[in-house]
């Protein structure tokens, strides 16, 4: 234990996850009560002190993400009022991110919503990984910690040696990421253009580059329901690429995305724990875990220096 003042407690969304940033860390996962009322409303009690304490709470957006949501707002709440000195919230998956803009009238900004709540509650620092929107930061008027999983995916395609390789941004607004990554990996790098008829749906109308004889590499921030990625390598395979590879820090996989992704041309499944996946998945899924990342996140907040200093390229 590095600081008799640092409390760590779980949410319900990925305790898996809080354990393994606590045994980095050589901590303790933080003991807490969370119950629902017959009604469904949310009972957190902390059953130890936390008064002048640093506490950092561990929650994902991941479905159902309104009640992690609703839970992370009390357990934020409660620690305020058991006086705690700060409440740092690690949200390695932000929700509502796709909603950073008005796309057509008489929408919301639902991004900047959540900030403002999350803000009022009493949160005094974000941790967060890979926003869909990295302008997302500016929303919050304390300290956002935005974290990368790159450097994670990287190393871990690096150590595959794949052949012909050719990074794929998926639509214009991952090509800056497809561009770091296919530097990285000293390789070509690929953008669909796709249009979306509704939420959820995507029809690719160009590519950008060529993927003939090569094998790609998507990259992504998250995967939802699978059918934009299904829809890609079924593109790419259409302009004779070989089997694809497909890398995402957050996989939500709503509906049946994992049966979707089981897919006869993609051969691996890249993804992180920063959502909790079932245990009961195809062998094509490879899991990487960001816990070292968290965990020395958290070291630098508490003891102080450069967030950046995790990262290869600090400009990432």
């Amino acid at each position: 234990m590095f600081s008799d003042k640092l409390r760590i407690f779980s949410g319900s969304s990925n305790q898996q996850l809080a354990e393994r940033i606590c045994t980095e860390l050589g901590q303790t996962l933080g003991k807490i009560k969370i119950s629902r009322f017959k009604s469904g409303e949310v009972y957190v009690h902390y059953e130890e002190t936390i008064r002048n304490c640093d506490v950092f709470i561990v929650q994902s957006f991941s479905h159902p993400i309104n009640e992690n949501f609703v839970e992370l707002l009390v357990m934020i709440d409660a620690a305020k009022r058991a006086s705690a000195r700060t409440v740092n919230i690690i949200v390695p998956y932000y929700g509502y991110a796709r909603q950073e803009r008005k796309a057509a009238p008489r929408e919301p900004i639902s991004a900047k919503m959540v900030a403002d709540v999350l803000t009022t509650v009493g949160a005094d620092r974000v941790i967060t990984i890979d926003l869909h929107a990295p302008a997302i930061q500016g929303f919050f008027n304390i300290p956002v910690d935005h974290l990368t999983a790159l450097d994670i995916l990287s190393d871990y395609l690096k150590k595959k040696n794949i052949k012909n390789p050719v990074v794929v941004s998926p639509d214009a607004g991952r090509a800056s990421t497809a561009e770091k990554l296919a530097n990285y990996l000293d390789s070509p790098f690929a953008i669909m253009i796709k249009k979306r008829p509704a939420h959820n749906e995507s029809v690719i109308t160009h590519v950008i580059g060529d993927v003939e004889g090569q094998t790609p590499i998507i990259i992504e921030d998250l995967i939802d329901t699978g059918t934009t990625i299904v829809n890609v390598v079924e593109g790419l395979k259409e302009r004779g690429a070989e089997d694809i590879y497909v890398c995402a820090t957050h996989p939500l996989f709503s509906g049946p995305a994992l049966q979707r992704l089981d897919h006869p041309n993609i051969k691996e499944v890249i993804v992180t724990d920063s959502i909790q996946l079932p245990a009961s998945r195809s062998d094509r899924f490879t899991v990487l875990t960001v816990a070292p990342m968290l965990a020395e996140a958290t070291r630098i907040i508490m003891q102080g220096g450069s967030i950046s200093t995790l990262f290869k390229n600090a400009g990432i």
